[in-house]
């Protein structure tokens, strides 16, 4: 050793250190700075002040079920449960569990290293069968070895397969008093109900921004590192609530800063974010239809590292942000309620009306579905954008409605004729100014054809109907479905079937209004009513073929061929052409 140490330095070189010797492997912030218990644990203050009482008072369940998004601590609490169940404390004279774990013990030590034998953690995405679960079934009838409780802990339980959780059930309802269950799930829809009821659920919410953001800023000051408000409001919001991936993102922008202090602009190309304001210049521009202007600045945001999907993000945000300010002036968001950018986009809010914030949301919303999903995201965002610039300056809907109701809309005739110049007058518009506006004087007589309006008498036409008018799942729900009570022109009442779709009264009153040019109460009875056109289709073809089972010579056939049955029966007046004489029936 001594040859090898010396033969190093004769070159130049530094003596590779041993590990554990003057060399200790980086460990990332996330786990460096895990908690380790529940004073640590921020933002779930729900969750530890039932724990907290639950220990003190002994009510402790058996199976907890720990369930919220991606890096809010299920795995961690789960640990800290575990250790608070077994800690003895620094004198090892602990005997009953405790919410503040002393961290010293052997029980704690081993369990935040993962190497107890008492506590085992186990991942169901990778061990997802029944004979994972029989291990612990079989697990649970044997004592602890050295600990006050066995605790198993299954992260992403509802990995599990179905006959898994089957067999866990009964061990999971009526566990030995040695045995705890820790479950966490990030997709708690997937666990079964039966599993759940066995359950003392904790549903850990996301972690809001200030709490994240002074979580941060301790964590930079113990790790010296200078980093601004600024940057650290960015990696909160791009971490969702989530502190796991605020850690991992302030352990990247450390190494991204090389040392210098990390400011919002170092943030904002680290992320592939854009700067708050180019974004608001840029909406601007959209909803003022200088569309060459706002192409030219999202290709400089492009340019400069911004991704077309945050960009679509961002966007939504500004509208989300002007709507709020639009409606309920003073709220909070994107923007910073003292910055510059928050008061000019208070400003912007004024001179917008809701309805084109909304109709800008709506196309946003649309185009980021399309940058997500296409080839080449930087197109769709462009053309997202030439969307949204054109239909800026439309009117309301509801504007546009009222104007083709009240004529103002209606597009002007190519050539319409005079009155004085000939013709003969039928469907002539006549317009005389009344104060400088066109009032239609003569409107266009219908015509025979169009105010003929079909009249229904019996439900079989209403079907026909509704076949005639290209509806044909309306007509088999009328057939199948409806139970007439009562029909006469502009009424009808009916009893509907077991498998009628809610919405059937209300699609019958519409198609029939579109029909027959009149309005129609459709109205559903509780009771009552004829039996349906199918019903009635059956009743008919077995009465008929009960008739011709009596027949003496259908009998006598049947008779001389045992086994034989009628499957049908054939009316030879209607396959027969009509010029053609019908047969006796007795033939």
């Amino acid at each position: 050793m001594a040859e090898e140490t010396e033969n190093s330095l004769d070159l130049g070189l530094e003596p590779t250190p041993k590990p554990g010797k003057g060399a200790e492997a980086y460990r990332v912030l996330a786990r460096k700075y895990r908690p380790s218990d529940f004073t640590g644990l921020i933002g779930q203050e729900a969750l530890v002040r039932t724990l907290k009482n639950a220990f003190a008072t002994g009510r402790i369940a058996h199976a907890f079920m720990l369930t919220g998004v991606r890096g809010v601590g299920k795995t961690t609490t789960a640990r800290i449960i575990a250790r608070a169940l077994n800690c003895i404390g620094p004198d090892g004279k602990n005997t009953s569990p405790t919410i503040q774990p002393c961290g010293v013990c052997e029980p704690c030590v081993a369990i935040a290293e993962s190497r107890h034998v008492d506590v085992q953690e186990m991942d169901a995405a990778s061990r997802t069968g029944i004979d994972d679960i029989r291990e612990i079934i079989e697990g649970v009838r044997y004592a602890p070895a050295s600990a006050r409780y066995k605790v198993y802990i299954i992260d992403e339980v509802h990995m599990l397969s179905k006959q898994a959780f089957n067999g866990l059930l009964k061990t999971l309802e009526e566990p030995p008093p040695h045995v705890k269950f820790v479950f966490a799930t990030t997709e708690i829809r997937k666990v079964p109900v039966t599993v759940l009821s066995r359950c003392q659920r904790f549903d850990l919410r996301r972690i809001e921004s200030p709490e994240l953001m002074a979580h941060l800023k301790s964590i930079a000051e113990k790790e010296s590192v200078a980093i601004e408000d600024g940057a650290l409001a960015l990696i909160a919001r791009a971490a969702e609530g989530s502190a796991r991936d605020a850690l991992s993102l302030l352990d990247q922008a450390i190494a991204h800063g090389e040392g210098d202090t990390i400011n919002a602009e170092t943030m904002r190309a680290m992320l592939g974010l854009a700067d708050r304001g180019r974004i608001l210049d840029l909406f601007e521009k959209l909803m003022g239809g200088k569309i060459a202007e706002a192409l030219s600045d999202l290709s400089e945001l492009y340019d400069r590292g911004a991704d077309p999907l945050a960009v679509m993000q961002d966007l939504l945000e500004t509208v989300h942000f002007l709507t709020r300010t639009k409606v309920a002036p003073g709220a909070e968001g994107f923007f910073d309620g003292s910055s510059a950018e928050a008061k000019r986009a208070s400003e912007m809010a004024s001179k917008l009306s809701v309805p084109s914030l909304s109709r800008a949301w709506q196309l946003l919303l649309k185009g980021l579905f399309e940058v997500r999903d296409a080839t080449r995201p930087m197109a769709a965002l462009e053309m997202a954008l030439i969307r949204l610039s054109y239909a800026a300056d439309l009117p309301p809907t509801d504007k546009l409605v009222r104007d083709v109701m009240d004529g103002n809309g209606a597009p002007p005739s190519p050539r319409a004729p005079s009155p004085v110049s000939g013709g003969n007058g039928s469907g002539a518009r006549a317009q005389a100014m009344r104060g400088g506006e066109a009032v239609m004087q003569a409107a266009p007589q219908p015509t025979a054809q169009q105010t003929t309006a079909p009249v229904l008498r019996t439900l079989e036409e209403v079907a026909a109907l509704a076949s005639a008018k290209g509806s044909p799942m309306l007509k088999v729900h009328i057939e199948n479905d409806v139970h007439l009570v009562r029909l006469e022109m502009g009424q009808l009442e009916f009893r509907p079937g077991p498998r009628a779709p809610r919405t059937l009264a209300g699609d019958l009153a519409q198609k029939l209004k579109d029909w027959t040019g009149q309005r129609w109460v459709v109205t559903v009875a509780r009771e009552g009513g004829a039996p349906t056109i199918a019903e009635q289709k059956r009743a008919d073809k077995a009465a008929k073929l009960e008739s011709v089972m009596q027949v003496p010579a259908v009998r006598a056939v049947l008779d001389r061929f045992p086994g034989a049955e009628v499957i049908g029966v054939r009316d030879l007046n209607e396959d027969l052409p009509a010029a053609e004489p019908v047969a006796d029936e007795d033939s």
